[in-house]
């Protein structure tokens, strides 16, 4: 998954899957936390593979992701490829009206708008040539 899309959210929370992402994302995926307050989007293969990376860890380890899967949702958008953004998830990541879908490899993170752009606009061309760099780009 690749791209950076900006779409509203209606009234009822409901948010439409960019059209570039819906055939990646398939017929149903999760939505739970991510980082910097974003949200992230698995498809079910990216959330089986979590899930069984967790029921790998030490049950101690495997307790600091509580919060990660309590605040997962399965969703399983409608025929015009919306889903309901549930109120708590919409809280923790700002999202007021507008978000940006970001493509990221294997998996999507949505932003609330203001805050992505915030943080793209703190991203210097220094800290981006030493990450490319250091995968090798």
């Amino acid at each position: 998954m690749t791209g950076k899309y900006r779409h509203g959210i209606d009234s009822k929370g409901r948010l439409a899957i960019p059209a570039k992402l819906r055939e990646e994302l398939g017929g149903a995926f999760y939505v739970t936390i991510g980082l910097g307050h974003s949200l992230m989007v698995l498809t079910q293969a990216g959330w089986d593979t979590i899930v069984e990376k967790k029921q790998s860890l030490p049950m101690a380890e495997a307790q600091k992701l509580r919060f990660f899967f309590a605040n997962a949702v399965y969703c399983e958008p409608d025929k015009q490829g919306r889903f309901l953004l549930p109120d708590d998830l919409r809280k923790y990541a700002g999202i007021q009206q507008e978000v940006y879908f970001l493509g990221q490899a294997g998996r999507a993170e949505i932003w609330a708008a203001e805050r992505y752009e915030e943080e793209e606009a703190n991203v210097s061309a220094e800290e981006l040539a030493a990450l490319m760099e250091e995968i090798g780009i």
